[in-house]
This record gives structure tokens, sequence and C-alpha cells, in this order.
């Protein structure tokens, strides 16, 4: 017949169950703790890594956005520049490549570029060079002017009555606009020059003009 188990051998193998058992249920609940903790941070990574695969998708686009605006500026650019250089412009193939190791912002690089062509566009006013050829204007457009107030002159006399009186007077009017006629031949080789008629060279050819003109009225006397 079995014999027995004292009782306090059965109350020290119900504490050592119990023990055992809250042993087991705070290994278990550090397991769940545990399992809850590596669960979050796995759910904190890849949210992390959503944003961040979010943020790079926008920063690709917008790097897309970025090249397309810059191609289309470069294409545009670069037509300006073949149209300036005429037919050493039609020479000129497609736009250069992007030059590879360059950080720079291709933005402020195209202000740049768009700021140089605005210098070059604008026409500067014509070298002393010219001079001459604007005295020549001058002393052109006094001549012409005069030898209309001459033809104005004979007809008032060849005609006579009121035009005798009056052609001479006109005459004179015409011969007095001698020189500020010199400034159409002047303005033209100006423009064959891509230059403007600034006040230098107008004073050149007015003086130019008013000297013929005041020349020519003395001699005729």
């Amino acid at each position: 017949m079995n014999q027995p188990v004292p009782s306090e051998t059965y109350a020290a193998q119900v504490r050592r169950l119990a023990d055992v058992s809250e042993r087991v249920h705070a290994q278990r609940e550090e397991a769940r703790a545990w399992h809850e903790r590596q669960c979050a941070a796995a759910d904190r990574a890849v949210a992390e890594a959503e944003e961040r695969v979010r943020r790079a998708e926008r920063d690709l686009a917008e790097a897309r956005e970025l090249q397309e605006r810059v191609d289309a500026e470069v294409a545009h650019l670069w037509q300006q520049l073949r149209e300036r250089l005429g037919a050493a412009g039609r020479r000129l193939a497609e736009p250069p490549a992007p030059t590879s190791g360059v950080d720079a912002d291709p933005v402020l690089l195209l202000d740049r570029v768009r700021e140089l062509l605005d210098r070059t566009r604008k026409p500067g006013e014509l070298p002393g060079s010219t001079n001459p050829l604007l005295a020549l204007c001058g002393v052109a457009g006094a001549v012409f002017a005069y030898a209309l107030g001459a033809a104005a002159r004979a007809a008032g006399v060849g005609y006579g009555g009121d035009l005798a009186v009056g052609m001479p007077v006109l005459a004179l009017v015409v011969t007095l606009f001698g020189p500020l006629v010199g400034l159409v031949p002047a303005k033209v080789l100006a423009d064959r020059r891509h230059a403007v008629l600034g006040p230098r060279p107008m004073m050149v050819v007015l003086a130019a003009g008013l000297v013929t003109t005041v020349v020519l009225l003395v001699a005729s006397r």
C-alpha cells in the first residue's frame, strides 16, 4: 500500500508549484511585452521606411520636373544663341550635354546665361572709327537739302508771280533743315552695324551738316 505523504512535504510542493507558476506567468508576461515592443518597433520601422519612400518619390518627381524645365530653358537659350550668331550659329548642333561633377544650382546658371544674352542683345553706340562716315552723312544731307532749295528757288524764278516770292523762303527753310537730313543715312548705318545712334554720333552728323550748310550759303552769295 502507498504510504501517505507527510503534510509538510505536500505543502512544500504546493509552494514550489506556486513559485513555478508565478515564474512562468512572469516569463510569459515578459515574453508578451518583449513581443509587443518588437512589433511596435517593427511597425515604426515600416512606417519610417514608407515615409522615406514617399519622400524619395516626391524628391524624384520634383527632380524630374526640374530637369524638364531646365532642358526646355536650355533649348530655348540655345536657340537664341544660334539666332544671335546668325550664319555661324547654324553650324551648331544640339545643346552640349551636362557636365558631370558640377555641383551648382542649374536655375542660377541659367539665369546668368539669360542675363548674358540680354546684355549682348542690347546694341551699343557706334564706335569712334565711324566718325568719318557720320560726318559724310551730315555733308550729304546738307548738300541734298541745299540742292532741293536751289531747285525750289529756280522754280520760283521760272514761274514768277507769287512763287517767285514764296519759293525762296521755302528754299531757305529746306536748306536749314539740311543738317537734320543727314541723320537719316546715319540711322541706316547704325542699324546695319546693330548699334544705336546715340548723342555723340548725332552731334557729329549735325556738326558736319551745319558746317556744310553754312559754307554753301556763304558761297552762294
